[in-house]
């Protein structure tokens, strides 16, 4: 089966402050565009992708933050992802975005999460993650409410960042 690519939103996009809407249907249209997901996140590359990212305002976001060339992958699709459990250590990550290219920036997080999430089967699962699974977890559940990494940075960074972008959206568009 033939996956595709899906374009990935440039921040400012007000799509990427909207709260996404639950899944309550897991259609073969969802489980499709979980795939097309994971196509776009590897082609990017990334480590993750919420659908709020390519347009669609649906609580789903794949990940996979296996790194080694040696080890297999481990694509993961959550739909309805749920933070039930956080420990108090918290991490640094120098996270970065797909919607928010070459842009990085300190963040903490978390250095533990336990999530509960429906697979693309419809199961219920759920899994305590740590490092940067953890930090990956939570950007990609954050961007379900609208809220992006540079969301977390101190205003003068974080317009800075958003100009940076908006120069790049006019630089796209021009071709």
């Amino acid at each position: 089966m033939e996956f595709m690519k899906l374009p990935i939103l440039i921040h400012p996009d007000p799509r990427l402050k909207k709260v996404s809407t639950p899944v309550d249907d897991l259609s073969d249209t969802l489980r499709t565009l979980a795939n097309d997901m994971f196509e776009t996140m590897y082609d990017a590359p990334g480590i993750g992708l919420a659908a709020p990212q390519v347009g669609v305002l649906q609580r789903l976001i794949v990940l996979d933050c296996v790194k080694g060339e040696d080890e297999a992958p481990r694509p993961i699709a959550m739909f309805n992802p749920e933070v039930i459990a956080a420990s108090d250590e918290k991490n640094i990550y120098d996270e970065g975005c797909l919607s928010i290219p070459e842009q990085y920036a300190e963040v903490e997080r978390p250095a533990e999460v336990t999530v509960r999430w429906m697979d693309i089967e419809g199961a219920e699962q759920e899994e305590t993650f740590d490092g940067l699974w953890a930090t990956c977890v939570q950007h990609e559940i954050d961007h379900l409410e609208g809220k992006l990494f540079i969301d977390y940075l101190k205003p003068l960074k974080r317009q800075l960042i958003t100009r940076k972008m908006v120069k790049l959206k006019r630089e796209l568009a021009r071709g």
